[in-house]
């Protein structure tokens, strides 16, 4: 182990677009690190799936091996950085890593969002770092934010963008007029989707994210399983359109909130005002807002995704964890994690935009009217477009349980002059 020594030798387990994308920005900024940390760092070795696959990399290839378990093992070895993806090996490997007494610097949102309370646990008894800034939001500096600078504050709230692939379709499709499927072809065509999209556009991938930023931002123990999930899959031109008119961005939000001692945690497409810091943010990029106490509203903005960004935040934490090592130090830590209650979607309140084809014809608002109070969902305003048969009626409510939302549109569907309900959107920012 490293001990006031002048070199940290790292354990790189991964080295696809990020991994190599640091490597590059550790031989590239080796002096300026150097002075930051006050150690040298350097890649001692690198566990690989291919070893023939040629790599762009200022690396000998005697530093690569197939063998993940002794990359971990190896003594020469004083810090182990994980950016492979998924759940297993990578759990095993950190670890084994921690029980070792080697920090871990982590981009494996996959991992932390479903297993992260053990692994934080593991860290925290073995006196060791495990830090994870890149799991979130790329190169946006978030999770350090959120457990060191806002330590002191009551968070209440924090949403964002979290997902440039479904940010940058959804752009299209605002700003272009795009079909979903013309906008994701052109993300894949661009390499900001990949070819199996399931994972951005149904909203796993923020789903993920989101846990961990519940985690930290509220200290309870949220997993993947406990965010409410929807995608983009189904938003149609109508509904980017129909927003719009009425002042509104749709994007997928990520959201985890603090209600009456229960955490909420969702992911959804809603409908955001066009004077929302959020409504700006464009193309892949991402951005996350955050509401508390003291500091008031904050939002941090950039690029949430590729190489070099993630890359520079994995390598913020590695000088951090490079740094602690040599002095005998320790960062911040996660602390202990409270078991809270994860409120169900059905009991979360929002605004609602609903749309709907109806016959028109004498009594059907009416009828229309008495779906929603009997329901007690309050309508705020609506719009008719259309007359006859095909008119489509566009409805903005105010702030109603989603319970009570999800019965409305089943009774709804059961008032002859209602042809079809069509979508139903969340809308933010209006109303708390």
């Amino acid at each position: 182990m490293a001990e006031r020594e002048e070199i940290v030798r790292v354990g790189l387990l991964g080295c696809g677009n990020v991994g190599s994308a640091l490597v590059r920005l550790i031989d590239e900024h080796a002096d300026l690190i150097e002075s930051r940390a006050g150690v040298r760092i350097e890649i001692g070795r690198v566990a690989v799936r291919n070893l023939a696959r040629e790599r762009d990399v200022p690396l000998p290839s005697s530093c690569f091996t197939h063998d993940a378990d002794s990359v971990v093992a190896d003594v020469d070895v004083d810090l182990v950085v994980e950016v492979m993806g998924g759940i297993e090996p990578a759990r095993s490997l950190i670890t084994e890593a921690i029980k070792r007494g080697k920090p871990v610097v982590t981009a494996n949102k996959e991992l932390l969002a479903n297993v992260g309370k053990e692994l934080y646990e593991a860290a925290e008894g073995a006196g060791v770092d495990l830090l994870f800034e890149a799991s979130v939001a790329g190169g946006i500096p978030l999770i350090r934010p959120l457990r060191e600078s806002l330590a002191g504050d009551h968070i209440r709230r924090v949403m964002g963008i979290v997902n440039g692939t479904t940010n940058f379709i959804l752009t299209r499709m605002s700003e272009r007029g795009s079909s979903f499927h013309d906008a994701l072809a052109e993300a894949q065509t661009l390499g900001f989707a990949e070819r199996d999209p399931t994972a951005d556009v149904e909203g796993f991938d923020a789903a993920a994210k989101a846990a961990i930023i519940a985690t930290i931002a509220f200290g309870a123990r949220v997993v993947a399983g406990d965010v409410y999930r929807e995608g983009i899959a189904e938003l149609t031109d109508h509904d980017i359109a129909s927003a719009h008119e009425l002042g509104y961005v749709v994007k997928l939000l990520a959201i985890a909130e603090e209600l009456d001692g229960d955490v909420a945690v969702r992911v959804h497409p809603a409908m955001v005002p066009v004077n929302h810091p959020l409504a700006s943010v464009r193309d892949s990029f991402n951005a996350v807002f955050i509401e508390a106490d003291a500091v008031g509203e904050l939002m941090l903005y950039g690029r949430g995704a590729g190489g070099n960004p993630t890359a520079s935040a994995v390598l913020g934490d590695l000088i951090d964890a490079a740094k602690n090592l040599a002095s005998g130090a320790r960062g911040a830590t996660i602390g202990s994690l409270s078991r809270r209650r994860a409120r169900p979607i059905d009991e979360v309140e929002s605004q609602f935009y609903l749309q709907m084809e109806v016959a028109d014809r004498p009594g059907v608002l009416a009828s229309i009217a008495a779906a929603f109070g009997k329901r007690s969902v309050s309508i705020k305003s609506m719009q008719q477009r259309g007359i006859g048969a095909d008119a489509r009626l566009i409805f903005i409510t105010h702030r109603a349980r989603e319970a009570d939302l999800r019965a409305t549109m089943h009774d709804l569907r059961d008032v002859d002059a209602v042809h079809r309900v069509g979508s139903v959107l969340r809308v933010m920012g209006e109303e708390v």
